[in-house]
Order: structure tokens, then C-alpha cells, then sequence
């Protein structure tokens, strides 16, 4: 018989598979918390965006508070590294023991270099992969001055100009040949042999159908519930295959099937996804958070509608360039347009929407988790702008919180101090 679950249970489910049903743990973030955190997400993606902070820190913020990004740059650049970048839902973070899986199923080939002379390219792996396996780890501007080539290349689809060493060093990091050991100051990365950050060679062969399955049953417990697709969106597997895959993991007793009430899909839960009796965090998510991936799940399991809208043209925007969608216990109750102005040492909080079916406490809890956020970035002062129907509400907290701050906003810190000032101002002042 079919197990049947109201909406409201659906989203239990799913928010204690990401980590973000119960209240944030008190007391220092361990490297522990951080990398236990990371093994139940499975990835994090990267962007280069840096408006407010970089995306891949953003997840363990909402899911843990106040804690140290030296933490995961040391996950990722020493050894043991516990994370390592390779394409899954978009570039990420991943666990290493997925890298052979999504090197099996990542089909990606958008950096142009097998398009280009098969002879022309092959000379140039050679010549990268013998400076990399000679020298210490390389951004591509630094192996550029040393193979001798000019800087700039041709633009390709996204409009970047990538010469052919650039072009000829992605497509080595689609095919696992080389990796990123690290990435410098200004985001870029300093390249190596693969072979030198993961085991390249398996341990014991593995069908691609095993490798799949490895990969879809990550998804759905990440997920704890969900459809094919859903699943088959976390890490970017074919859908036919994936389809398959839940299938298997059907037979295997991994998944089961569930009906949800107003999901119209076959929706599957995880053998060990968990339905708190209620949900209780608070947190701001990345627009790139792994919680709101898949739009038409986060529509019709919350009910809310979100777009990226960093590329649409300023004037055609409706809820700003950087906008965090707000989670309040079981619900997604509204979004803010965030900017970290680093030289005047506030967070510019510069629109502010509630959703339709916002609670009263809304402003109140959103302004102790801006409070929150400022301390981890070595901010001082929030400042709202008065766009938005939750901005005037949400000021108004905003200040009362900054001539009183309360021990709920969690300020661990050594950059968090009080802050020194907040105002409702004009975007234009």
C-alpha cells in the first residue's frame, strides 16, 4: 500500500534531509559540523558571483550560523581533501567519492576544445599536462605566460574571452585529467593533475548502472523526498537513465513510493528520510542553495515562485539582483535583495517582499538573521531600503535590534561587535 503524506509532512521531510528542520546548534562550529553538514548536502555549488559572499558558503551558514570559511578551504585545498570541484548540478564542491560516478555520467563538452583541430588540441594537453606534472598548481593565466601564448582568445557562448590554453585546460577538467587544487584570492583557479587531488584509478570496476544508483540514492537522500526528476537535477544525470535508476532502487527497497497531497507526480521517498513532528530553523538560502534547485519542486512543495534574476536587465528585475529567498520553520515567508558593502562595513538589505502567506513574526525573525549574517561577514551596521512591502516592518526591527541586540543572533564571531548603526535610507542617498 501506498503511503500517503499531507504537504506540510512533504516538507518536513525535505528540510530534514538538508539540514534545516531544527534550530542551528549552540556553541562553536567544529570543522566536524561543517563537514557532516557537507556529506548530507553531497555538493555545494560554486558561482562567481561575490555580492554578498561566495555561493558555496552560503549553504553552511543557513544550515549552521556563524562559522569560519577557513574551515572549508581547508576541506578542499589540504590533504585528506574532503572536497574537491568537478561538474555535478552546475560547477561544485562534491565528495570525492563521487567524482568516478559523475565522471561516468557528466556529459558536459560546452567549453568549445572538441570542436577544435583534433591535432592542435592533443599538442596542446601534452604541453599542459607536462608543465602541471612538473611544477607546482597553475591558474590558466600562469600556464598561458609559460606555454607562451597570448592572453586573449576567442569569446565563446557565455561571452568569456578564453584563449586555447583556457579552452584545452576545461575540457582536461571534463574529462578528470586535471583538477583544481586550490583557487587564489581573486576566485581563480590553480590547476594540477587530477591524480594529485583524487584517486584517479578505481578500486574495483563499477557498471555505469551501479555508478548511477550511487548517484541517484545520494540525490533522493539529500532530497529525502521527491520526483525522478528532482533527483535526476541534483547532479545532472540523464533523465531516462535516472528514471531507470529509481527503479532498480525501487526493487532494492532504497526508495518507496508516496502519494503527497496536490503533487500531481510520482513522488518517492528515501528508505531513510526522516519526518520531524515539526520544523524549526531560520535561515537565509542561497539563490544557488541546493534546497532550491529544482523550481517547479520548490513551487509546488512551498509554494513559492523564484528566479534567478542576476542576468535579467536591471529595469525588468522584480525582486532584485541577489535576492535570498527567507526559510521560517516550514516555510519559504520572503525574500531580500542582500549586498555585503564591504568599504562602509554594512549589509545592505536592499529590497524586502513578504509572501502572501507570511507570518507575524516575520520581520522580527528576519532581522535577527540579517543581524546574524552581518556578524559572520565582519559587518557592523544593516541598512534597509524602502523597497519592498516587508521594508518598513522590517527597519523597524532592524533598528530595535541594533540598540538591543539579543543572545539569539548568535554572535560567536571574533568579527562580530555591536553594531553601531541602522536606518531606513533611500537607495539613492
Amino acid at each position: 500500500m501506498t503511503a500517503s503524506l499531507s504537504l506540510q509532512q512533504a516538507r518536513r521531510i525535505a528540510l530534514a534531509a538538508q539540514g534545516l528542520a531544527t534550530a542551528r546548534p549552540t556553541g562553536p562550529v567544529t570543522p566536524r559540523a561543517v563537514g557532516r553538514t557537507f556529506a548530507r548536502l553531497n555538493l555545494v555549488q560554486i558561482d562567481s558571483v561575490n555580492v554578498l559572499a561566495r555561493s558555496h558558503y552560503l549553504p553552511f551558514f543557513s544550515r549552521l550560523g556563524n562559522y569560519d570559511t577557513a574551515i572549508l578551504q581547508a576541506m578542499a585545498g589540504r590533504k585528506p581533501r574532503r572536497m574537491i570541484e568537478y561538474w555535478a548540478h552546475e560547477a561544485s564542491f562534491i565528495l570525492p567519492e563521487h567524482f568516478h560516478d559523475l565522471l561516468q555520467w557528466q556529459r558536459r563538452s560546452w567549453v568549445g576544445a572538441h570542436r577544435m583541430d583534433p591535432a592542435v588540441r592533443l599538442d596542446m594537453e601534452e604541453q599542459i599536462l607536462a608543465t602541471l606534472a612538473a611544477s607546482r598548481p597553475l591558474t590558466a593565466s600562469e600556464l598561458t605566460a609559460r606555454l607562451g601564448h597570448e592572453e586573449v582568445g576567442n569569446r565563446d557562448n557565455w561571452g568569456w574571452n578564453w584563449n586555447i590554453v583556457k579552452r584545452v585546460l576545461e575540457h582536461l577538467f571534463e574529462e578528470g585529467r586535471v583538477s583544481a587544487a586550490s583557487r587564489t584570492p581573486q576566485f581563480e583557479r590553480r590547476y594540477t593533475l587530477a591524480s594529485r587531488v583524487v584517486q584517479v584509478e578505481r578500486t574495483r570496476h563499477c557498471t555505469d548502472d551501479e555508478s548511477l544508483d550511487r548517484l541517484i540514492e545520494a540525490a533522493a537522500r539529500a532530497h529525502g523526498i521527491g520526483t525522478v526528476r528532482c533527483f535526476a537535477d541534483y547532479f545532472r544525470t540523464p533523465l531516462k537513465a535516472s528514471a531507470d535508476s529509481v527503479r532498480r532502487l525501487l526493487d532494492a527497497g532504497r526508495l518507496e513510493r508516496v502519494e503527497v497531497k496536490g503533487w500531481d507526480r510520482e513522488v518517492f521517498r528515501h528508505c531513510l528520510s526522516r519526518l520531524p513532528r515539526k520544523a524549526q530553523a531560520r535561515a537565509l538560502l542561497s539563490p544557488f542553495d541546493s534546497l532550491v534547485f529544482e523550481r517547479r519542486r520548490l513551487e509546488e512543495l512551498f509554494g513559492f515562485h523564484f528566479r534567478i534574476e542576476i542576468y535579467t536587465p536591471a529595469a525588468k528585475r522584480r525582486f532584485g539582483y541577489y535576492v535570498l529567498p527567507f526559510l521560517l520553520r516550514d516555510s519559504i515567508v520572503a525574500r531580500v535583495d542582500l549586498k555585503a558593502d564591504r568599504s562602509a562595513g554594512r549589509l545592505l538589505v536592499r529590497s524586502a517582499h513578504g509572501e502572501p502567506t507570511a507570518p507575524a513574526d516575520t520581520a522580527v525573525e528576519l532581522s535577527a538573521e540579517l543581524w546574524l549574517m552581518a556578524a559572520w561577514l565582519g559587518l557592523k551596521d544593516v541598512e534597509v531600503w524602502p523597497v519592498g512591502d516587508l521594508s518598513a516592518a522590517l527597519a523597524e526591527e532592524v533598528a530595535w535590534r541594533s540598540v538591543s541586540p539579543g543572545d539569539d543572533l548568535e554572535l560567536r564571531s571574533p568579527l562580530s561587535g555591536k553594531p553601531d548603526n541602522v536606518a531606513l535610507v533611500s537607495p539613492v542617498d
